[in-house]
């Protein structure tokens, strides 16, 4: 994590503190998972799809730390630069599940290590696409509604189930980096990122809509396949 932060602290003429920030934020994700956890976990150590995941933030943090310095964000090398880690965090996405069903260690820890690093990843990537001024302080909700949706489920407790494996859920996971992504290539002119990110906001809140319907039914129906 050192040598991420501070290399892309080098390559990218950020900031002196932004090195400290990546490494402050990486402190808090290892407190989340040492209280978190599980005591017996089968593999050794973390077991290797963890591993995989844990390399995972390991790209991802460094780019939620840019979203502390928004005057940086701007340049067509910094937004390349971040274009390309996130699309290897995409790609590398389906690893840690598929190496966990292979060697016999999937568990419910480590899908909700994933899925929370899908949604960190996703908040930070709206965080730089606001930054880049080329979209509205909305693009936010495209980080925040997964968070909103378990913030309500304090208040909502049928939001608190759990919800059946979905290719729509997962599908649309994937479009959202996507369109981030996309929203925040240098070469694309803000009035095409605002559509972008707009129909991208559209399908999530769809999205949620269906498994909020699903959760909130007197008798859950069967599974849902889409």
């Amino acid at each position: 994590m050192v040598a991420v932060s501070v290399g892309s602290w080098q390559v990218a003429g950020l900031p002196t503190t932004y090195p400290a920030v990546a490494l402050l934020i990486w402190a808090g994700v290892l407190a989340i998972l040492l209280a978190t956890i599980p005591p017996h976990l089968p593999g050794a150590g973390l077991g290797p799809a963890n591993r995989i995941t844990l390399g995972r933030a390991v790209l991802v943090i460094p780019l939620s730390a840019l979203a502390a310095f928004p005057g940086s964000v701007g340049g067509p090398g910094v937004l390349w630069g971040v274009i390309g880690v996130a699309t290897t965090v995409l790609i590398l996405d389906g690893l840690d599940g598929w190496v966990a069903r292979r060697t016999g260690t999937a568990t419910s820890f480590g899908a909700r290590f994933d899925m929370e690093l899908d949604a960190y990843l996703m908040a930070a990537l709206s965080l730089l696409v606001w930054a880049s001024g080329k979209v509205g302080a909305w693009v936010l909700l495209i980080g925040a509604l997964r968070y909103l949706f378990v913030a309500a489920g304090r208040v909502w407790p049928a939001l608190q189930e759990e919800l059946p494996e979905s290719r729509r859920r997962k599908t649309v996971c994937v479009v959202q980096g996507v369109v981030l992504l996309v929203a925040l290539g240098p070469i694309i002119p803000a009035p095409v990122a605002q559509v972008v990110c707009g129909l991208g906001l559209g399908l999530l809140v769809y999205s949620f809509a269906v498994d909020v319907w699903w959760l909130s039914r007197p008798v859950s129906p069967r599974p849902l396949r889409w």
